[in-house]
């Protein structure tokens, strides 16, 4: 009787924490109005809810290292292979899963995991217009629509307009289309393409300041950008691919996703002020490069048997998923454009330049995995997985015979939750992984230069507590360990050592009384660097030791359609310099803002208003060893947005 269950049935009838890892929370057209990331996250780890973020974690930096550099990216837990991120028209939200947040996902990674959410078209007709502008004098509109076709078909399409104007006085003027739908051909099967294209016509590449030495540089301009007239660059950006999900019947179910990321550059600049002196002299220097492409195909087919046994419930995986990815870069000269100051505007003529020949890289990656997922009522869970990857690399060097590199490992996760009481439970896990190591940044002496795929590791364990209603808790430890790549005494981005990465998480979340929600988190990082290369110091750069960020959102009762929010992020001095001799001072960031709810011709209709930085902290953001970036000043922004 039990086999003859539907997939759908049978995984409906599973205890939810049996189930997959929760999806990314749903947005749709029309009903973009009442998005609200604190109201609507599920932990303190990182969400993006539309235009808002929050959490200790971002796609770019979980546990001290980037989940998206290193290809931990998933859509509706798919894996998915990113040149860039989607834009709110196709993935409208974004939670950062670690620790307890992947048990119930099959295949978890070292370093966390991206799960990208996808803005599906529902079976009602609606749609969403955004207005925004910032006092920094960004303009930007955004529109959705969801229109249902038949019972079977919805087609969503989106656009959006921005002019967007930054606090380091940089523009960067795109527009974008994109069109995604849902399919159910057949009872149980339903199918969600989506294609997604950007112009970007008009962009200035932000200054990136180097000072002469191990120092930091002095206070740095905000608002105003130094590069010259015509230093803008163009590109267009693609995202497409479609999302299918099927009910076999028997507690059978068959998930498949198929992806395509893809940017061209038709020219780029990056804008470098070098030698940068106390006294705010420094020397101007600009990268031309020819045009450049970076694309990748990728995808996962899963297929997956579920079924019950008494108090017990078991899920059975084998997935296949890889990519396959191309970068054209590098020919691009270094233009010394003379002598200047941070406060001066350069207007040297363009010069020019030629070209040289240009690396041509590719990529394939298989990897072929198996996967148990068990849960006991009153117990505990078990997930346990194998995975064979293949893994290889072409580094198509102008001039010289191609190099390749081939690794096969093979990789395995277990992770395990024990039912203490009703509501306290411990978890705790081991999972391997080979991971991207990213490329070189851009001031490196081998820019843009895809560095090799790195075996890493991962333990942890801790206390997941739900103390009333729907308050949650989860404390725990974990340490990671992964090569260490940074730059050497000659500029070169490449391994200098291993990196250890040991620390405490803690996440507190859910709404404290009926008016008041809070989430709430907090990072202790304790990182080493083993290197036997010379001037290398004991701390990785970008380390950061302590992180503690909270939010909360209060709807007075006596103001009907009015809440209020407010957050605060600090971050204790991080490591600037490989030699460790410099150090960005600690930062704390407050923003303050508010919503009315109201109707707007009989609309659904919300006003966001916020003030980002109130305390206008100055200071700087690192990008790259040694090479700095203004903190934006305090800004204020306001959206509204209107359900049709």
């Amino acid at each position: 009787m039990k086999s003859s269950l539907s997939a759908a049935a049978l995984l409906a009838a599973l205890p939810a924490a049996a189930q997959e890892a929760p999806p990314a929370p749903l947005t749709s057209a029309g009903n973009r109005a009442g998005e609200n990331a604190v109201r609507q996250a599920g932990d303190a780890f990182g969400t993006v809810i539309g235009r808002e973020e929050i959490g200790i974690y971002d796609d770019s930096d979980v546990r001290g290292f980037s989940p998206r550099v290193a290809g931990n990216v998933r859509i509706a837990g798919l894996y998915f292979d990113p040149v860039f991120f989607p834009s709110d028209r196709i993935s409208g939200s974004t939670v950062i899963r670690v620790g307890p947040t992947q048990l119930g996902s099959p295949f978890p990674s070292p370093t966390g995991v991206v799960d990208l959410g996808l803005r599906v078209p529902g079976d009602k007709a609606g749609a969403s217009i955004l207005a925004n502008v910032d006092s920094w004098g960004t303009r930007m509109i955004e529109a959705d629509i969801a229109l249902p076709v038949s019972d079977a078909f919805s087609l969503g399409l989106g656009g959006q307009i921005n002019l967007e104007h930054m606090g380091d006085g940089t523009r960067d003027y795109y527009y974008e289309g994109a069109a995604i739908a849902r399919w159910r051909p057949a009872p149980g099967i339903e199918i969600v393409p989506f294609i997604s294209l950007a112009y970007t016509p008009f962009h200035e590449a932000a200054t990136i300041y180097v000072p002469d030495g191990d120092v930091l540089p002095p206070r740095l301009p905000r608002n105003f950008w130094n590069g010259p007239a015509w230093q803008r660059t163009r590109e267009t950006e693609l995202n497409a691919g479609a999302v299918a999900d099927a009910d076999l019947g028997g507690g059978w179910g068959l998930k498949a996703g198929l992806f395509r990321s893809s940017i061209k550059y038709f020219e780029d600049y990056t804008n470098l002020l070098t030698d940068v002196q106390a006294d705010g002299s420094a020397r101007a220097q600009v990268i031309v490069d020819p045009p450049l492409l970076f694309g990748s195909t990728s995808g996962e087919v899963r297929l997956t048997r579920a079924w019950l046994d008494g108090e017990r419930t078991h899920r059975l995986h084998l997935a296949f998923r890889g990519r396959d990815a191309q970068r054209r870069f590098g020919g691009a000269p270094v233009v010394d454009l003379g002598p200047t100051t941070l406060d001066r505007r350069i207007t040297t003529p363009q010069p020019q330049v030629t070209f040289g020949a240009q690396e041509r890289d590719a990529f394939r990656q298989w990897t072929l995995a198996a996967g148990y997922e068990g849960k006991w009522d009153g117990v505990g869970e078990l997930s346990l997985g194998l995975q064979r990857t293949d893994y290889f690399k072409r580094i198509g060097l102008p001039g010289v015979v191609p190099v390749t590199t081939r690794t096969q490992p093979l990789l395995f996760n277990a992770n395990a939750a024990v039912v203490i009481t009703s509501r306290l439970a411990a978890y705790g896990g081991y999972v391997t992984g080979l991971e991207e190591s990213g490329v070189a940044p851009e001031q490196a002496a081998n820019r843009n230069e895809a560095l090799p795929a790195i075996r890493t590791r991962q333990f942890d364990a801790g206390l997941r507590w739900n103390p009333a209603g729907e308050l949650r808790l989860v404390i725990g430890l974990f340490e990671i360990a992964k090569p260490y790549f940074n730059l050497d005494a000659a500029n070169r981005f490449r391994q200098l050592g291993d990196v250890r990465n040991r620390g405490l998480e803690a996440s507190f979340s859910g709404p404290i009384t009926r008016h008041f929600s809070v989430v709430a988190g907090a990072v202790l990082l304790d990182p080493r660097v083993t290197a036997d290369v010379p001037g290398v110091g004991r701390r990785p750069v970008g380390a950061i030791k302590e992180t503690y960020t909270i939010s909360g959102d209060w709807r007075p009762p006596w103001l009907p359609g009015v809440s209020f929010d407010a957050s605060a992020y600090h971050i204790s001095s991080q490591t600037a310099t490989v030699s460790n001799r410099v150090a960005i001072p600690a930062l704390t960031f407050v923003d303050l803002g508010g919503r009315y709810r109201f109707r707007l011709a009989g609309a659904a209709a919300t006003l966001r208003v916020q003030v980002e930085n109130l305390l206008d902290q100055q200071g700087y953001e690192l990008f790259g060893a040694g090479a700095y970036r203004p903190v934006w000043g305090r800004a204020g922004r306001a959206y509204l947005t209107v359900d049709l």
